[in-house]
């Protein structure tokens, strides 16, 4: 349970889910439609869906690398946190958001696993929310040519190592698509 104090509530966080992000990523279709299916399923059962943005000198707004792929479309209502560093809480709206939609539990999907994904998990923790990653709904590009391993395994990987997480008074884990609950 999170330590935050009257954050009862869920919410999906959607991060970086952009056109120059996305565009090589392992998986790109398969993961961009259980982001789809996830942003549905939060729709329909009144959770907030929050969505993160990244911004640097490759992915400048308005610029198309910088938009949110054409198959996913926030609502007018739902909150959008523009960043510049992996963490999506450092330096960004993104506490004050959650604080105001009584949140305490993140359910994470997104890119890029080994960067973006594995800093906002862990930032999360460590400000006290419970969080979530959607195994199947996260993915990265192929950086084997700089010394990292295949996609498939830092994704395999990441979610092995969130899954066993654990902190004093927090929960982390993973869990797939279609198993996704966002009351607990």
């Amino acid at each position: 349970m999170t330590t935050l104090d009257n954050r009862p509530n869920a919410a999906l966080l959607v991060v970086d889910v952009q056109n120059g992000v996305v565009a090589g990523a392992h998986d790109r279709d398969a993961v961009v439609a259980n982001i789809g299916r996830l942003v549905e399923k939060a729709r329909q059962e009144q959770v907030p869906v929050v969505w993160v943005q990244h911004s640097d000198e490759e992915l400048a707004p308005p610029g198309d690398d910088w938009q949110i792929v054409p198959e996913l479309a926030p609502g007018d209502t739902e909150p959008l946190v523009e960043k510049n560093y992996g963490d999506s809480f450092e330096a960004t709206t993104l506490e004050g958001v959650l604080s105001g939609l009584g949140v305490g539990r993140l359910v994470v999907a997104g890119a890029e696993t080994d960067m973006c994904i594995r800093s906002t998990l862990h930032g999360a923790l460590t400000r006290g929310y419970d969080a979530t990653l959607v195994s199947d709904a996260h993915t990265t590009e192929d950086l084997t040519t700089w010394g990292a391993p295949p996609p498939e395994q830092v994704i395999s990987h990441t979610n092995m190592y969130w899954g066993a997480q654990t902190a004093p008074g927090r929960t982390a884990g993973t869990v797939e698509t279609a198993d996704v609950s966002f009351t607990g």
